[in-house]
């Protein structure tokens, strides 16, 4: 058997290299003194291109901005696709996940989730000239959604007589119903009303049917584990909530100050306090 004298050096090594490993994050982004935000990179009102700076702009990467100020931070932002978010975290090409994400059950598995900053609805989207205006209509239709969505999920779940055509983003999602291929077309409420006064313009106005799939609480995603880093972002966006910030935020990009005009459904509320039945 080995000297103690002699496993000494290797168990200190051992144990330093735990440390490494096991590094707290938050530290490690004060560290750097950015925070990174995975965020839409083509999803409007979230994160989109600005059609002049080419850089992405939106309600979220606006969001990641005021939480990367408040910490004392500069942000940076990150665009990506439906689905690829999550990935990303993990393999730490972000530090935090802001893209309009839902929770699920599958999804908090994965990581762990702020407290809710928006709560948000999936609803359909049906032309106008159909007379769809109910989901009991909707039974035996096509629909429409992105692709890897909870808009595909709950119309598997909600609309089990229906049939999911999935597309790789929600303009195709949204064309496919313009063009007469599906006969409705699931996305999340505010999504969906940009899309009908976008619709208004054309030869195929559309409208909302104004009962819901299904209600979930929006929030900020992060690594598990990771303990100061969630106790901080929730108490960060308490403060936001605190300053009136949030109120703020939604009413210029969801609220009076856009075209949405929708009513702020809850303030900053911890998901466990928030009625509702998660997707899987």
């Amino acid at each position: 058997m080995p000297s103690t004298s002699r496993l000494l050096p290797v168990l200190i090594a051992a144990a330093c290299l735990g440390t490494v490993a096991h590094a707290d994050q938050l530290d490690s982004i004060k560290a750097k003194k950015t925070l990174v935000c995975g965020t839409f990179g083509a999803i409007a009102p979230f994160g989109y291109p600005d059609p002049k700076t080419r850089e992405t702009i939106g309600s979220d990467v606006e969001l990641c901005h005021a939480v990367a100020k408040e910490m004392g931070l500069a942000a940076q932002v990150r665009g990506f696709p439906v689905g690829v978010h999550i990935p990303e975290l993990k393999l730490g090409h972000i530090d935090i996940i802001i893209a309009n994400m839902g929770y699920t059950r599958t999804r908090a598995e994965q990581v762990e989730f702020s407290h809710a900053y928006n709560v948000g609805k999936e609803v359909a989207l049906a032309n106008t000239a159909s007379g769809l205006k109910t989901l009991a209509q909707l039974d035996g239709k096509k629909i429409s959604a992105t692709k890897g969505s909870t808009s595909e999920t709950a119309i598997k779940l909600r609309l089990k007589g229906a049939t999911p055509l999935t597309y790789q983003d929600a303009s195709s999602a949204f064309l496919a119903l313009q063009q007469g291929k599906v006969d409705a077309f699931v996305i999340n409420n505010v999504s969906a009303a940009a899309f009908a006064l976008q619709s208004q313009k054309g030869a195929r106005p559309a409208a909302v049917i104004e009962e819901e799939l299904y209600v979930q609480p929006v929030a900020i995603g992060m690594n598990k584990g990771e303990t100061a880093l969630i106790n901080e972002i929730n108490a960060v966006l308490g403060k936001l909530e605190a300053s009136g910030y949030m109120d703020q935020h939604w009413n210029k990009w969801f609220g009076e100050g856009s075209d949405y005009k929708l009513k702020r459904p809850y303030k900053v509320t911890a998901i466990k306090d928030i009625p509702f039945e998660p997707l899987p």
